[in-house]
Protein backbone atom coordinates (compact mmCIF):
# COMPACT_ATOMS: atom_id res chain seq x y z
CA UNK A 1 0.00 0.00 0.00
CA UNK A 2 1.41 3.33 -0.48
CA UNK A 3 0.10 6.45 1.15
CA UNK A 4 -2.25 9.04 -0.98
CA UNK A 5 -2.78 11.33 1.75
CA UNK A 6 -4.97 12.03 4.98
CA UNK A 7 -8.26 13.79 5.92
CA UNK A 8 -10.35 15.49 8.46
CA UNK A 9 -13.63 16.05 9.08
CA UNK A 10 -15.19 19.30 9.36
CA UNK A 11 -18.42 20.92 10.18
CA UNK A 12 -17.89 24.53 8.47
CA UNK A 13 -16.31 23.74 4.88
CA UNK A 14 -15.70 26.73 3.58
CA UNK A 15 -14.23 28.21 6.53
CA UNK A 16 -11.86 25.22 6.73
CA UNK A 17 -10.79 25.13 3.07
CA UNK A 18 -10.18 29.04 3.12
CA UNK A 19 -7.73 28.34 6.37
CA UNK A 20 -5.84 25.98 4.58
CA UNK A 21 -5.73 27.84 1.33
CA UNK A 22 -4.87 31.26 2.63
CA UNK A 23 -3.48 30.66 5.62
CA UNK A 24 -1.55 27.89 5.29
CA UNK A 25 -0.98 27.52 1.19
CA UNK A 26 -2.49 24.57 0.68
CA UNK A 27 -3.42 24.54 -3.25
CA UNK A 28 -7.40 23.64 -3.48
CA UNK A 29 -8.43 20.89 -6.00
CA UNK A 30 -12.23 21.38 -6.14
CA UNK A 31 -15.26 23.84 -5.41
CA UNK A 32 -15.08 24.94 -1.54
CA UNK A 33 -18.90 23.42 -0.96
CA UNK A 34 -18.64 20.22 -2.27
CA UNK A 35 -18.99 17.19 -0.26
CA UNK A 36 -15.08 16.12 -0.13
CA UNK A 37 -12.25 18.98 -0.87
CA UNK A 38 -9.31 17.83 -1.84
CA UNK A 39 -6.35 20.00 -1.08
CA UNK A 40 -3.04 19.55 -1.92
CA UNK A 41 0.39 20.37 -0.23
CA UNK A 42 4.10 19.80 -1.44
CA UNK A 43 2.58 16.86 -3.44
CA UNK A 44 0.74 15.36 -0.63
CA UNK A 45 -3.04 15.16 -0.79
CA UNK A 46 -4.74 16.64 2.35
CA UNK A 47 -8.61 15.65 2.37
CA UNK A 48 -11.56 17.69 3.91
CA UNK A 49 -14.49 15.60 4.42
CA UNK A 50 -18.10 17.53 5.93
CA UNK A 51 -18.80 15.28 8.72
CA UNK A 52 -22.26 14.98 7.86
CA UNK A 53 -22.12 14.11 4.93
CA UNK A 54 -19.89 11.32 5.37
CA UNK A 55 -22.06 10.04 8.01
CA UNK A 56 -24.54 9.72 5.15
CA UNK A 57 -22.43 8.22 3.28
CA UNK A 58 -21.16 5.62 5.76
CA UNK A 59 -24.74 5.67 7.19
CA UNK A 60 -23.16 5.64 11.13
CA UNK A 61 -23.30 8.79 13.08
CA UNK A 62 -19.87 9.81 15.28
CA UNK A 63 -19.00 11.71 18.03
CA UNK A 64 -16.74 14.83 17.38
CA UNK A 65 -14.42 16.63 19.78
CA UNK A 66 -15.22 20.19 20.28
CA UNK A 67 -13.00 23.34 20.44
CA UNK A 68 -8.83 22.56 20.57
CA UNK A 69 -8.25 18.87 20.50
CA UNK A 70 -5.67 16.14 20.52
CA UNK A 71 -6.40 13.59 18.60
CA UNK A 72 -3.74 14.34 15.79
CA UNK A 73 -1.74 17.09 14.61
CA UNK A 74 -0.34 18.09 10.80
CA UNK A 75 2.80 18.76 10.94
CA UNK A 76 4.69 21.14 8.31
CA UNK A 77 8.44 21.75 8.50
CA UNK A 78 9.74 24.98 7.27
CA UNK A 79 13.82 25.69 6.01
CA UNK A 80 14.90 27.36 9.78
CA UNK A 81 14.53 28.03 12.85
CA UNK A 82 14.06 31.85 11.49
CA UNK A 83 11.88 30.45 9.22
CA UNK A 84 9.34 28.87 12.13
CA UNK A 85 9.27 32.26 13.95
CA UNK A 86 8.67 34.16 10.72
CA UNK A 87 6.10 31.06 9.52
CA UNK A 88 4.30 31.26 13.01
CA UNK A 89 3.99 35.21 13.47
CA UNK A 90 2.57 35.08 9.76
CA UNK A 91 -0.40 32.40 10.18
CA UNK A 92 -1.43 34.03 13.50
CA UNK A 93 -1.68 37.19 11.77
CA UNK A 94 -3.86 35.91 9.10
CA UNK A 95 -6.24 34.38 12.13
CA UNK A 96 -4.89 30.88 13.33
CA UNK A 97 -4.96 30.73 17.09
CA UNK A 98 -1.71 29.96 18.91
CA UNK A 99 -0.95 26.55 21.01
CA UNK A 100 2.77 26.92 21.21
CA UNK A 101 4.47 30.00 20.89
CA UNK A 102 8.02 28.76 19.00
CA UNK A 103 10.13 26.76 21.25
CA UNK A 104 13.41 25.45 20.78
CA UNK A 105 13.04 21.26 22.23
CA UNK A 106 15.87 19.17 24.13
CA UNK A 107 15.78 17.45 20.81
CA UNK A 108 17.30 20.08 18.61
CA UNK A 109 14.02 21.40 16.89
CA UNK A 110 12.26 24.47 16.74
CA UNK A 111 8.42 24.05 16.61
CA UNK A 112 5.32 25.66 17.30
CA UNK A 113 1.74 24.93 17.73
CA UNK A 114 -1.26 26.56 16.27
CA UNK A 115 -4.73 25.07 16.09
CA UNK A 116 -7.18 25.52 12.97
CA UNK A 117 -10.54 27.31 13.17
CA UNK A 118 -12.30 23.34 14.41
CA UNK A 119 -9.47 23.17 16.73
CA UNK A 120 -7.18 20.48 15.05
CA UNK A 121 -3.32 21.12 15.91
CA UNK A 122 -0.98 22.06 13.25
CA UNK A 123 3.14 22.31 13.97
CA UNK A 124 5.02 24.10 12.37
CA UNK A 125 9.20 23.21 12.84
CA UNK A 126 12.39 23.01 11.54
CA UNK A 127 15.67 20.85 12.66
CA UNK A 128 17.89 23.34 10.84
CA UNK A 129 19.81 26.28 12.48
CA UNK A 130 19.90 28.40 9.82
Amino acid sequence: MKLEGFGIFVNDMALMVRFYRDVLGFDIKEDENTTNVFLEKDGTLFLLYRRTDFEKMVNHNFKYVQKLNGHSEIALSVENFEAVDRTYNEVLSKGAVSVLEPTTEPWGQRTCYIADPEGNLVEIGSFQKE
